[in-house]
């Protein structure tokens, strides 16, 4: 069993290398603007606005999920990055080191936040998926171009992007969505 995790990792680091090798040798100060200027959709300042939105725009269901999910996306990221304390990718293109809340490589909590945004869009009548399914992949593309993730982050991000959007809806189901809002620290009136 052990042998089989060891090869695992090693063919997942030999892609994360060959990846961050390849996205390096393509990168173009054009696409490097381009995704500079996209990355920060999946931040946590992002995140609040998105919610702030979704609460403007009357849109209870989106606002009660993305509140779920990105909150327990905020402690897993962080406890994971705190945990793993991975080394950044060689040669990013963005500073990464001393930036607030980053400590590590692994996961994208950027990738994490765009997944779950998709995912609770594919349920809603408001948010078009297809849009913010192009805008997840995109922005998870532009963690790896920019040098701040490797593959491997990334991906792990995306999965804890799907499982929390599918704990938020689980919860909702359980409890439903006003039991949510009377735990809010705040008055809602949505």
């Amino acid at each position: 069993m052990y042998a089989l995790i060891g090869e695992v990792s090693r063919a997942v680091l030999w892609g994360d290398r060959l990846v961050a090798e390849f996205v390096a040798a393509i990168r173009a100060p054009f696409l490097t603007e381009m995704m500079t200027s996209m990355t920060g959709l999946g931040s946590v300042t992002a995140g609040v606005v998105f919610v702030g939105l979704f609460y403007l725009a009357g849109w209870r269901e989106e606002f009660v999920k993305s509140v779920i999910a990105l909150s327990l996306l905020g402690v897993v990221v962080w406890g994971l990055m705190t945990l793993v304390e991975r080394p950044f990718p060689p040669n990013p293109v963005c500073v990464t080191e001393g930036d607030a809340g980053t400590t590590s490589s692994f996961p994208s909590g950027h990738s994490a936040a765009v997944t779950a945004y998709a995912g609770i869009a594919w349920h809603s009548d408001e948010l078009p998926f297809a849009v913010a399914a192009g805008f997840a992949g995109l922005i998870s593309f532009s963690r790896i171009y920019l040098g701040t993730h490797y593959l491997s982050d990334t991906v792990f991000g995306i999965g804890l992007g799907i499982a929390a959007v599918l704990f938020a809806e689980w919860l909702v189901r359980r409890v439903g969505e006003e039991a949510v809002l009377d735990r809010l620290p705040f008055e809602t009136d949505i």
